[in-house]
């Protein structure tokens, strides 16, 4: 057995690392454990990239962010999801999107948002076409 000598910092993050072990398997776990779960869990981004999510956190704190770790879970989980294709995703601008929202209220249309008015719409086309494969040829 060899003797790694680490600083205080990699001590306290490999402790916390065998704690999340331990908990995650249910057993006891040991220093050697979470190196080699670090190194096979390991993803290593651009210092840029890491940068850019921890300026993002840190502007929208007021969305339950406090850690890059957990926003990258959950931007790799949405990711799955949109390449899953089991659904189909479409962007709008947020200067139309808030536009939109306004222009509802002002009409007094029976929306709240964009999304709603786009499910409405959908809705109605797929009733109305549902209407024509019950009724060929009519």
């Amino acid at each position: 057995m060899k003797t790694l000598r680490v600083s205080d910092d990699v001590h306290q993050k490999l402790t916390a690392l065998l704690g999340e072990l331990t908990a995650q398997t249910s057993k006891m776990q040991t220093y050697q454990d979470a190196i080699e779960a670090m190194l096979y869990q390991s993803v290593i981004l651009p210092p840029e990239l890491l940068r850019e999510v921890e300026e993002f956190i840190e502007k929208k704190r007021h969305k339950g962010y406090t850690r890059r770790e957990e926003f990258i879970r959950q931007a790799i989980r949405f990711f799955l999801r949109w390449e899953s294709e089991e659904y189909e995703y479409f962007e709008i601008p947020r200067e139309k999107y808030e536009k939109l929202k306004k222009a509802f209220k002002a009409l007094g249309l029976p929306y709240t948002t964009p999304w709603d008015f786009v499910e409405d719409q959908i809705d109605k086309v797929l009733e109305q076409y549902e209407k024509y494969v019950e009724k060929p040829g009519e």
